[in-house]
């Protein structure tokens, strides 16, 4: 039937890393990624959650779907680059699906509260790209997409968390634009409020919290949230060859926020 023509993305058999791949969103992307039957490699700190995912990517398509468990916040990245590289060789495509606002919320907080927000939203997947982009220059191609916030755009909610994104939303612009002549491309997709089990909103839908009702209606044109499927789609369409001419881009995936 036409309802179930499926467009070739062209991703068979990439090499695809995501990191930050557990649940929520980064599950969503990974099941993305296993429709196009690419060949995984996933980042998470818990390992029996990785087993999960990797078997559900399998049964979903996934040519294969190996997994590491480690805390970015708790290791060496460059040196996690460096043994990924050589462990599994170079990408095609990298996700960094990293950070978080269950952080510090206090405007007047000192510059570790800061760092830390600006390390676990930004600064750990900056520099595993140091080590993951290079080879990809080489070659002269890869797709390298970072999760960012609408509230990089918006400036609403957790300071430390926007501002964490909002750098991160400027690394994407001026990196990316030093990236576009070089076959690689470097992008971010800003995911507005997504409820999955488990996420900060969830809790809320579930108590039947009046917040819930009052957020979508103020703050999302949309009227409802939205999936880590539809985050994903975003995601896997950025890194197909269809977003050819999307350098730099900062892309809003957010139900209309306002």
């Amino acid at each position: 039937m036409e309802g179930d023509l499926k467009v070739d993305l062209g991703l068979r058999k990439k090499k695809v890393l995501i990191i930050g791949a557990s649940k929520g969103i980064g599950r969503g992307i990974v099941n993305g990624f296993a429709e196009e039957q690419t060949n995984l490699v996933i980042l998470a700190r818990t390992e029996s959650l990785l087993k999960e995912v990797s078997k559900e990517a399998l049964e979903k398509g996934a040519i294969s779907c190996s997994y590491m468990a480690k805390d970015i916040m708790n290791c060496d990245t460059k040196e996690l680059a460096r043994e990924i590289i050589e462990k599994y060789g170079v990408f095609d495509i990298v996700v960094h699906n990293v950070g978080g606002s269950l952080i510090s919320r206090d405007h007047l907080a000192g510059s570790e509260e800061w760092e830390y927000a600006l390390r676990f939203n930004a600064l750990a997947s900056i520099d595993m790209n140091s080590v993951l982009i290079p080879p990809m220059i080489e070659r002269g191609y890869g797709r390298v997409i970072h999760i960012s916030s609408i509230s990089a755009v918006m400036l609403r909610g957790n300071p430390l968390y926007a501002s964490a994104k909002a750098f991160l939303n400027a690394y994407v612009t001026t990196v990316g634009r030093q990236l576009a002549p070089t076959g690689v491309l470097m992008c971010s997709v800003m995911p507005g409020a997504v409820a999955f089990p488990g996420s900060y909103w969830d809790k809320f839908v579930q108590e039947g919290h009046p917040r819930v009702n009052d957020f979508l209606r103020h703050h999302q044109a949309a009227n409802r949230f939205g999936t880590p499927e539809e985050i994903a789609n975003a995601v896997v369409f950025m890194a197909s060859n269809k977003s050819s001419f999307m350098q730099a881009t900062n892309i809003p995936v957010d139900g209309a926020n306002m």
